[in-house]
């Protein structure tokens, strides 16, 4: 029993107790599925910004997006401590091949040590992957007005073409930096 908790749960049943995300939300309080305008309510509710997209006319209607945050961290620290969370999944050997093209040696893990973790932080390269990694990330959620998770599971189940656009997009956009931009990073 316990290795059905701890262990990798099968798509069949995450897939739909994601799913069902959409309806609850919509039956419980037509909200919307999205994480990304979390920082946008958390800095209307405690900073006294002037800029007008950090402003929030209610607060206290937003309540339960932050509650919708608070909730992921607490459960992934749940799962760190207490469920064999920090184990990543093994890499495949194909993964470990093109790893081993970028002078990466063999991960057993699917994060690298040689890129994530301290004292790899520090390389130009790792500087690189998060500075302006963040910054696209950041900007292209803005741009597209959400997060993957907000389109791909929240905008598709409504049938909005905005958010097809968007998951399209997001998509497309990791194939070629994979492809094209992660080995000119990794080559520096």
């Amino acid at each position: 029993m316990w290795e059905a908790i701890t262990g990798p749960w099968p798509w069949w049943v995450t897939g739909p107790l994601l799913g069902l995300m959409v309806p609850i939300l919509l039956l419980l309080g037509n909200k919307n599925f999205g994480i990304s305008s979390t920082l946008r309510h958390v800095c209307a509710a405690v900073l006294p910004v002037k800029a007008e997209y950090f402003t929030s006319d209610n607060v206290r209607a937003n309540m339960w997006n932050l509650v919708l945050a608070l909730g992921v961290i607490v459960g992934a620290t749940i799962a760190v401590l207490f469920l064999g969370g920090d184990r990543a999944p093994e890499v495949t050997p194909a993964a470990q091949e093109l790893f081993a093209t970028w002078n990466i040696a063999a991960p057993v893990r699917l994060q690298p040590s040689e890129i994530y973790l301290w004292p790899g932080a520090v390389s130009l390269r790792s500087l690189i992957s998060l500075v302006v990694g963040g910054f696209l990330v950041g900007f292209g959620t803005r741009y597209a007005g959400g997060c993957t998770s907000g389109h791909a599971i929240m905008g598709l189940s409504l049938l909005n073409f905005g958010s097809l656009v968007a998951t399209v997009g997001f998509f497309a956009g990791g194939v070629l930096v994979s492809q094209f931009i992660v080995p000119l990073v990794m080559a520096l």
